[in-house]
């Protein structure tokens, strides 16, 4: 089969598992959204929705941020990892979404990268989830899993991105990328996985995998 005709059978088959699918950071508005997904670099889903609601107790817009000190929004996000530079960041564009964009989260890739601690694939995550843009964030997980399935080659993220985003429709990109976590936690983990059973991995998956 083509990868053309891969993709589309994983997109059958990803549409029959998770027809609908919820956004896994929890958030109530685009600010809160880009906060918890910079906390979630290198952290689960899980951890930074255990740790968001006491930060976003302390502060949740970025006027309230910018009047917390670096200190006490470490104090708190330190079981999310990398907290002293992640605190920095925080901090940082808080005082820059004041100051350049009127206290809201600007509505492009440009503006949004020139963020401190936002890279690509947090823009693209913001982009998709909280403004509706088409985009398709590629995070270590999507990348194994695009190489699994014989989407990408594995060279790189930047590369799995452009492969996977000339492979499907960009209508779809921003529910897909979802549904490809939600299947990768369940289906394809990267520990303790068996291809043989896994739905796509048993009819696609190669036969050395990372």
């Amino acid at each position: 089969m083509t990868k053309a005709e891969i993709a589309s059978d994983i997109v059958l088959i990803l549409e029959n598992l998770y027809p609908e699918v919820p956004v896994p950071l929890d958030h109530h508005d685009p600010y809160t959204l880009l906060i918890a997904v910079l906390l979630s670099a290198q952290c689960t889903d899980e951890r930074v929705n255990q740790v968001t609601p006491h930060l976003f107790a302390l502060a949740d817009t970025p006027e309230a941020m910018s009047q917390v000190s670096v200190e006490q929004i470490r104090a708190i996000i330190k079981p999310c990892g990398l907290s002293p530079r992640k605190s920095k960041a925080i901090y940082d564009l808080s005082h820059i979404l004041i100051d350049q964009h009127g206290s809201e989260v600007p509505q492009s890739f440009e503006a949004l990268e020139a963020l401190p601690g936002v890279g690509h694939k947090t823009a693209s995550v913001v982009m998709a989830q909280a403004f509706g843009v088409p985009a398709f964030p590629v995070d270590t997980h999507i990348h194994r899993l695009a190489y699994r399935w014989k989407l990408s080659t594995g060279k790189s993220v930047e590369k799995t991105e452009r492969d996977l985003k000339r492979l499907f429709p960009k209508e779809l990109w921003n529910k897909l990328h979802l549904q490809i976590i939600f299947f990768g936690r369940k289906y394809c983990p990267a520990r303790g996985h068996d291809p043989l059973v896994c739905p796509i991995c048993s009819k696609y998956g190669r036969r050395s995998m990372f």
